[in-house]
């Protein structure tokens, strides 16, 4: 029912907005999804890798695509036609009991994320972001561990609600205590104990 495509990096493969139902499923390479609020102010809601699905919600309720997705590296993914998808969901109980806990795993992430960023500061936000990062996508060397995702300083902002400034900031401070090392399209956590530690640790001073 699939075909397999493939993508160049930097590239849309579908907007917010868009009408579009066809789902994709990530064989290889990396990709962001981003929306943008009724002010103009742009988030990043999630990074996804081999294995993830994407484009499921506008499949299975008609509505339209909720964020953006964009490749940050070349990449291969099957593609699935909308209704082809749901007939595959009615028609595969194991397939949709996977789906829900697919959905409720996201659910999951989404609220514990907001409960931290409204009790942390940005360079608590930071802080938690890499250590999640290196969480999910990071592969372990004897360096410390490799998040090779290319992610720009602004992504890095817009991911942890904070500008791309205070990003700047405290990446500068990570590195000066030798926490993190940054590269050419990589970035290495040195001591991720101490990483998730200073995430725990930053409350926002802002609140009274």
């Amino acid at each position: 029912m699939a075909t397999v495509r493939p993508h160049a990096a930097r590239v849309d493969l579908f907007h917010q907005g868009d009408p579009s139902r066809y789902v994709l499923v990530l064989l290889s390479g990396w990709i962001k999804v981003t929306s943008v609020s009724r002010d103009g102010q742009e988030a990043l809601l999630a990074l996804r890798g081999p294995g993830d699905i994407i484009g499921d919600l506008a499949a299975i309720d008609g509505g339209v695509r909720s964020g953006t997705v964009t490749t940050l590296t070349a990449l291969q993914a099957y593609v699935i036609d909308g209704p082809q998808f749901v007939d595959l969901v009615v028609n595969q109980p194991g397939l949709a009991l996977g789906l829900l806990r697919h959905l409720a795993r996201g659910l999951r992430q989404s609220d514990i994320k907001r409960l931290e960023y409204v009790s942390a500061s940005s360079f608590g936000r930071l802080a938690g972001l890499l250590s999640d990062l290196a969480d999910e996508h990071g592969r372990r060397t004897p360096e410390g561990i490799v998040i090779d995702l290319p992610l720009s300083q602004r992504e890095l902002a817009t991911a942890a609600a904070t500008s791309r400034e205070a990003v700047a900031r405290a990446m500068r401070a990570l590195r000066e205590r030798d926490i993190v090392r940054t590269g050419r399209r990589e970035i290495v956590i040195v001591a991720p104990e101490v990483l998730r530690a200073l995430h725990r640790s930053t409350p926002d001073t802002r609140r009274g």
